[in-house]
């Protein structure tokens, strides 16, 4: 299968499924995801504003990711999703594991080839040493859990609970929710970061129906950032 094709069916044709929800469910669903993303986003502010490898930052770390798991478990039902096996999208389906893997490690080397270009802008190259101040400061197998279990809490959330309370435009509002939620942190870095990321996982909701796509993409990918930046810019 070629390049465009595989990328067609990981990112764009949509699997046919019933994921119906009631007025009163959506209702429900919607004023529970906007609370939660204002919550979130009070938490994560505060979080990288505390000293890198702190108990408090740790802890901080899980309440974020515990205010994202609760919003999304809170909101309704969640789906896996499922992709195509071939080109027929009312032919077989699978869950989502290798094509997001794949995706997940290409958002890695693009995002490592800025880092490289970023690495030699004083201002922007502050930015990025601002979050990686907080993997040298701490222990690495933490840190990587920890990241773990907020990439999965955030995918829960806002491709999950957030993207299914939007009836128009979703992959748009939900990318823009988690921009929002990440600028709290006050790093135009991350806030850009959350953009591409965003529009990445949200087309993979789009095509598969469901949040393991977007899960696999966004922890790989995370984990990557979190090993290899430290090197781009000197802090290794």
């Amino acid at each position: 299968m070629c390049v465009q094709a595989w990328l067609q069916r990981a990112l764009w044709d949509v699997v046919p499924r019933d994921h119906r929800q009631s007025q009163r469910d959506l209702r429900r669903r919607q004023l529970i995801t906007a609370g939660f993303v204002l919550a979130g986003a009070v938490v994560l502010g505060f979080l990288l504003r505390l000293e890198p490898g702190s108990t408090a930052f740790y802890v901080t770390s899980l309440v974020v990711a515990a205010v994202w798991f609760v919003g999304a478990f809170a909101s309704g039902p969640l789906h896996l999703g499922r992709i195509p096996i071939g080109t027929d999208l009312s032919g077989p389906t699978k869950r989502p594991i290798t094509a997001p893997l794949a995706l997940g490690a290409g958002l890695a080397v693009f995002f490592v080839a800025g880092g490289l270009v970023v690495a030699q802008i004083p201002w922007l190259s502050d930015q990025v040493a601002k979050v990686i101040s907080y993997a040298d400061a701490g222990s690495l197998p933490l840190l990587v859990a920890i990241t773990a279990i907020n990439g999965i809490a955030e995918e829960l959330f806002f491709r999950g609970a957030l993207y299914a309370a939007i009836t128009k435009y979703p992959i748009l509002w939900s990318t823009l929710a988690y921009v929002i939620a990440t600028a709290a942190t006050g790093n135009i870095m991350l806030a850009f970061a959350a953009i591409l990321l965003g529009l990445v996982v949200g087309l993979q909701r789009r095509a598969s129906g469901g949040i393991l796509a977007p899960i696999i993409t966004h922890c790989v990918w995370s984990i990557s950032m979190l090993v290899t930046l430290p090197y781009i810019f000197g802090t290794a």
